[in-house]
């Protein structure tokens, strides 16, 4: 197995190893590191805040931004 060493500013250390951390699943097989920084894993959060169905979008959707009623409507109001 290959190693590779890097030598990085301890204001930068953090940003360093959230970026090889990010890379760590299937590429890389572990990180060590002399430096008393410590990266916390953020958690992926959804944008969303509730569940969308497909009964409830696309073609179904009668509020939403891309709903075919929505869009004629805006057409009559320019015209």
């Amino acid at each position: 197995m290959s190693e590779i060493k890097l030598t990085v500013d301890e204001k930068n250390i953090k940003i360093v190893l959230s970026i090889l951390n990010n890379l760590k699943s299937g590429l890389i097989s572990s990180i060590k590191t002399d430096s008393k920084a410590s990266i916390q894993k953020t958690q992926y959060k959804p944008q969303s805040k509730g569940v969308i169905y497909e009964h409830e979008s696309g073609e179904n959707d009668t509020k939403g931004k891309y709903s075919a009623s929505a869009y004629k409507e805006r057409l009559k109001r320019k015209h």
